[in-house]
């Protein structure tokens, strides 16, 4: 239920905070005196469509806040679906923000975390369920209609399997129709294949070739320093006949080794001094080496590594930034010649997974239409006798589910409401008979039918009254207290019949304040109560009458919860 609700900088609502109770709540007031802004302001918080002219003149931002408590399973599921509650969190409140600035931008964050505009309006769903005159034309589209019908029959997860299936047939229809374009494109994908892969091919490239090859040109490009310092490093270290270091290591360890009778210790220096004499000529063998590997004319070596490197420089920007790239674009270029040099067979393969999965989505398809079928024939007189009630005796209504055989996301049936408000007439789509004051009682025939099966906690109904007469609105009201005692019911109406049944009154009414209007809303007391709805009664005269008719009104509204 919705536990209280913020407004801020919006239309004529400078700063509005709201506390609510349980049950049927009213909202009423004078034309103009800000219940549209309350409800536009409740809507934008659910998601919906950001408009300037809803921020307040002058103000740079405008910011709607509302703190939900005994959230539905539904809902805790949706958000520990997408990841804003971890796996066991289950809070007791959640307190949703929506900002608009005076470019038009909005953001939005539950618990201060930040929801995108799509997440927004997914849980908005499963929280509050409004109902307005443009709701109510919604109401009216197949696809709505079909939707109400598969949360009345709890088909979520027959759904959940077809729609899966659905979306691997989407996939193969797919990979169909690539393997089935019109053969001259197929020939000229054939030839760009084929010479991307000889091109390649002919480059006989090996992973880690390029860095060989640029480690190769930098010593081809120092190979007269490279030759000059090994040259130099071998003589003084071995090459020298007199003074090498070699030699003369040799030399002081034979000199050591010659004391060692008389100084012990003077053999273990000996042994070190060969060691490192052994060393030392290691150093000056691998020196000489580095400049044996600069053989031949350095320039022509490095003419090919230059035009080598040039060659996968080409490929590299054609194909991928690494030799691992290119040739893994090969490969996937090889395999793509090769599905379409094998097209007939793939073809004939995936025509056949298509055909065992159409069959098995027309299986399933019959089993939602057997599903729906069911639950239409028990809506239809629950939702009769919810009409008859609401003043609409003599109504025939009938949710018409018609098997198509055409495969969609939904199955295969095609919904449609059908009403007949009069006798002897026949039925027809609701799009194309029903009233405003029709539809919105059949809108609340629905909620009332569905109110316990979409987990949502909170019902608003934005004038339902229009069009209706008192008596009517009366057992309008009636029913919106039934619902109330289920789930929180906020209606802001016009009508005393209505405000008198509910639980808690609230008055919003404006004011004028340092040259600026602005909107205050407040639950009434007893009298105020009085006052209100003699106010609705009676018009601009409010006489003793109206208000004992008035409070009568409301004894009788206390009567019935």
């Amino acid at each position: 239920m919705l536990q209280s609700f913020h407004i801020e900088n919006m239309a004529i609502i400078a700063a509005l905070d709201v506390d609510l109770t349980e049950g049927l709540l009213a909202v009423t007031g004078e034309t103009g005196a800000g219940k549209s802004v309350m409800i536009d302001s409740l809507l934008f918080l659910l998601g919906g469509k950001p408009r300037r002219d809803l921020l307040r003149h002058g103000a740079a931002r405008g910011l709607v806040s509302a703190v939900f408590s005994d959230v539905g399973e539904p809902a805790i599921a949706y958000l520990r679906e997408v990841g804003l509650l971890a796996e066991a969190e289950a809070p007791e409140e959640l307190l949703l923000q929506r900002t608009l600035d005076e470019n038009g931008k909005t953001a939005a964050r539950l618990n201060g975390r930040v929801l995108s505009q799509a997440m927004l309006r997914e849980l908005s769903k499963y929280l509050v369920s409004i109902h307005g005159q443009n709701d109510n034309q919604l109401f009216m589209q197949p696809t709505i209609q079909l939707a109400m019908l598969d949360g009345a029959a709890a088909l979520d997860g027959m759904l959940d399997t077809y729609r899966e299936l659905y979306q691997k047939r989407s996939t193969l229809l797919r990979q169909k129709s690539d393997l089935t374009r019109d053969s001259a494109e197929k020939m000229r994908l054939c030839d760009i294949l084929r010479f991307q892969i000889t091109e390649i091919d002919a480059a006989k490239l090996k992973v880690g070739e390029e860095e060989a090859l640029l480690a190769r040109r930098t010593k081809l490009q120092y190979a007269e320093k490279i030759a000059k310092g090994t040259a130099f490093a071998y003589h003084v270290l071995l090459g020298s006949e007199k003074a090498s270091a070699a030699l003369i290591l040799e030399r002081a360890a034979a000199a050591l080794s010659s004391i060692s009778g008389a100084v012990p210790e003077a053999e273990e220096l000996a042994a070190r001094l060969k060691s490192i004499g052994y060393e030392v000529q290691d150093i000056a063998n691998t020196a000489r080496d580095f400049g044996d590997e600069v053989e031949g004319d350095p320039t022509e070596a490095l003419n090919k590594i230059e035009a080598r490197l040039d060659t996968v420089s080409k490929l590299q920007r054609k194909y991928g930034a690494e030799i691992a790239d290119i040739l893994a674009f090969r490969a996937e270029a090889a395999q793509k010649l090769q599905q379409i040099d094998n097209a007939d067979e793939a073809l004939a393969a995936l025509e056949r997974d298509i055909k065992i999965t159409e069959q098995e989505l027309y299986r399933l398809a019959a089993d939602v239409h057997t599903a729906r079928v069911a639950a239409a024939k028990l809506l239809d007189g629950r939702i009769a006798e919810e009409l008859a009630f609401l003043d609409m005796p003599a109504v025939r209504f009938e949710i018409a589910v018609r098997d198509t055989g055409i495969l969609t996301a939904d199955g295969t049936d095609e919904v449609t409401f059908l009403i007949s408000t009069n006798k002897g007439e026949a039925l027809m789509p609701l799009a194309r008979v029903a009233s405003g004051g029709e539809l919105a009682r059949v809108t609340l025939a629905m909620r009332s039918v569905l109110n316990d099966r979409d987990g949502v906690g909170m019902a608003v109904f934005d004038e339902v009254d229009t069009g209706i007469s008192g008596k009517t609105s009366r057992k309008i009201g009636i029913k919106l207290a039934e619902m109330g005692k289920k789930m929180q019911v906020l209606c802001v109406t016009h009508s005393a019949q209505i405000a008198s049944l509910a639980t808690t009154h609230y008055k919003i009414s404006k004011q004028e304040h340092d040259g600026r209007t602005v909107a205050t809303v407040l639950p009434l007391d007893e009298a105020g109560r009085v006052s209100e709805v003699a106010r609705i009664l009676g018009g601009i005269d409010v006489t003793e009458t109206t208000r004992r008719a008035a409070a009568e009104m409301i004894g009788e509204g206390v009567a019935l919860r």
